[in-house]
């Protein structure tokens, strides 16, 4: 989109491939596409017709990587590359990067930081790790394993409930000698079909059934739904719960939340990951649901001890445990002016600071439909940098954020670092759409509420631009850019 746009851009990506958590030196075992490639793609550039409809790590980074040679952007690419440092400066940004031929300095009129809320992963300290390592155990996060053959007849203990987690968990289980998932909480699973009516996507990805948890503003159907129709709400999740756990086999495997799904919050649930259940039910997988592990150690061989007494033998001890939501590079003057003091990130629209001059971001809106909403944000980045979008000064967009932020703390009890949109992926689209005065036209938003938003529905963006804006942007963004 900057491209299109006359802008100069370079990439800086520290993997050696393009896809980000799809690249080849992160993929787990067992990692898939949550979504289906209906909605999981670019508008501009269909999945390959011998696709399935879910894909794996390799196809989706297939997909990515078949993007850039669609578009041409294999030249701005600067892969194996790492951004060490970025400095704001008068001109724009000073930028220390590091590749294999040492350190140098660039810089850019415009930053854009894409580094994903999949970045930097965060691994529990356990007491007793030197005695466990002595012994022959492995401590590792989730996106280091990349070989299943380091499973192999060996005692594995997943730390997590997760998607990751329960990935993981199922294909490991299907070659090591044993496998126990520690969940100190469990989440809600959602089959991807249970029934005639129950529909993971329709859920997920529709007006109706995102206006089932309650955004912090809502439309009138929605206000209807969630005021004087309330009852209806419940039943539907109520009846949602009870498919979910009939299909999945919940009760009898004894995984059923302590929450019931109508508390769901930003984050909560996840889609079932195909064949964990049957795991668990042949006694391949075992799930100690409401625990922690409380120490590691070794008893002639390396086991985990856990905070409902077991201990268990664990040669490998997997930590699905999320990540850090930071930006390392940047100066801590300016980190400070991104968060707030629970350090939760401060961006308009999730892609604005609103008092870092020349800087954005990119992909701090993860729901279901992210695919989309990055689409989306590439086109509301560009209108910012052309000084097309008419947007609040600075106080205005913190005074937003504060009572965004404030609400999202609350509904969710924290931890979601404010870079996520969580089951209301429609709402930022139409927030995004508002602000390019682009948004889906009446017909096609009733269509919505039945069916699930599609990469099609963006031919919205395909209408003539509108004229230049001659007026500076209220943040002073230069139209340079360099990622």
């Amino acid at each position: 989109m900057l491209r299109q746009e006359g802008f100069p851009v370079e990439v800086f990506d520290r993997t050696p491939d393009v896809g980000g958590v799809w690249s080849a030196t992160r993929r787990y075992p067992g990692l898939r596409a949550q979504s289906s490639s209906r909605t999981y793609r670019f508008s501009d550039f269909p999945m390959p017709d011998d696709f399935p409809e879910r894909l794996d790590g390799a196809q989706m980074q297939s997909y990515l990587d078949g993007y850039v040679r669609r578009f041409d952007l294999g030249h701005a690419l600067r892969l194996n590359t790492e951004v060490v440092a970025a400095d704001p400066v008068d001109s724009g940004w000073l930028l220390e990067v590091r590749d294999g031929t040492g350190v140098h300095r660039t810089s850019c009129d415009h930053l854009i930081i894409a580094n994903g809320v999949h970045s930097e992963p965060r691994v529990p300290e356990y007491t007793g790790s030197t005695d466990f390592a002595a012994a022959g155990g492995q401590l590792g996060h989730s996106s280091l394993l990349s070989d299943l053959e380091a499973a192999r007849g060996r005692n594995v203990v997943v730390v997590g409930y997760g998607t990751a987690a329960c990935e993981i968990a199922e294909a490991v289980s299907h070659v090591a000698a044993s496998t126990t998932v520690v969940a100190r909480r469990l989440r809600w699973k959602l089959p991807r079909r249970a029934g005639r009516f129950l529909d993971a996507e329709r859920l997920l990805q529709s007006r109706f059934g995102e206006s089932h948890f309650g955004y912090q503003r809502q439309r009138r159907p929605e206000k209807f739904l969630n005021g004087p129709a309330r009852s209806v709400r419940d039943s539907n999740l109520d009846l949602v719960q009870e498919r979910a756990i009939r299909s999945l086999h919940l009760r009898e495997l004894e995984l059923v939340p302590s929450e019931p799904f109508g508390t769901v919050a930003h984050g909560t649930v996840d889609l079932a990951v195909e064949g964990f259940t049957e795991q668990v039910w042949a006694g391949r997988l075992t799930v100690v649901r409401d625990t922690v592990i409380t120490a590691l150690g070794a008893e002639k061989v390396p086991v985990a001890h856990l905070s409902d007494g077991q201990t268990i033998p664990a040669d490998l001890v997997i930590c699905a445990t999320g990540y850090q939501q930071r930006v390392p590079f940047l100066t801590p003057f300016v980190q400070r002016r991104l968060t707030d003091d629970d350090g939760n990130f401060r961006l308009y629209r999730q892609i604005l600071p609103p008092t870092v001059p020349r800087l954005s971001f990119a992909g701090y809106g993860g729901s279901a439909l992210s695919a989309l909403t990055a689409e989306v944000g590439a086109h509301w980045t560009a209108a910012l940098l052309t000084h097309r979008l008419e947007l609040p000064g600075p106080t205005a967009m913190g005074e937003e954020l504060d009572e965004r932020l404030r609400w999202l703390g609350e509904r969710t009890g924290g931890g979601t670092h404010g870079t996520e949109a969580g089951p209301f992926g429609v709402h930022h689209l139409d927030e995004l759409l508002a602000d390019l005065k682009a948004e889906f036209p009446a017909r096609l938003r009733f269509a919505q509420w039945f069916r699930p938003v599609t990469p099609e529905d963006l031919k919205v963006l395909g209408a003539p631009k509108p004229e230049l804006n001659t007026q500076p942007s209220p943040v002073d963004q230069v139209p340079a850019v360099q990622h």
